[in-house]
């Protein structure tokens, strides 16, 4: 399902595909941490977890609130990055990580139908109800 929302060749697949595959030295190719790199690995992570619902316990009923279920999955995707990263975080680091995350996941739920796709996913299946409320075929005697 992850084709669908990101191409293989997307940023944040390579990112995820580079950090996954290169754990214990993705960090020492650079002197400071790559915030590019982390930002789109955690968006990618945010979907995945998403996608995954297995810590999902409110379901998103509204585009806002699919927003901020990503931005806070992406966000613990950046503190466990930055948690096992040796290299040091430069001054701002993790505000301009948190603006990439935002910008990263409004573009996935722009595109196509995934936004509604997101939503729908979740969402309990309603089998055949008993009728509404107040809608009874019998009556009820009142005395």
């Amino acid at each position: 399902m992850m084709d669908r929302l990101f191409a293989p060749q997307s940023v944040e697949a390579q990112a995820h595909t580079h950090l996954t595959e290169n754990w214990f030295s993705w960090d020492q190719d650079h002197p400071n941490l790559d915030e590019t790199v982390a930002a789109a690995c955690a968006t990618y992570q945010a979907f995945q977890r998403y996608l995954s619902g297995s810590d999902l316990y409110l379901v998103p009923q509204t585009r806002s609130e699919l927003e901020n279920v990503l931005r806070r999955y992406a966000y613990d995707g950046i503190h466990n990055t930055i948690a096992k990263s040796r290299s040091p975080l430069e001054r701002g680091g993790y505000s301009r990580m948190c603006h990439l995350v935002e910008l990263s996941i409004s573009k996935v739920l722009n595109e196509n139908d995934n936004a509604s796709f997101l939503l729908e996913l979740h969402r309990p299946r309603h089998e055949a109800r008993s009728p509404k409320l107040g809608t009874s075929t019998r009556s009820i005697r009142i005395k």
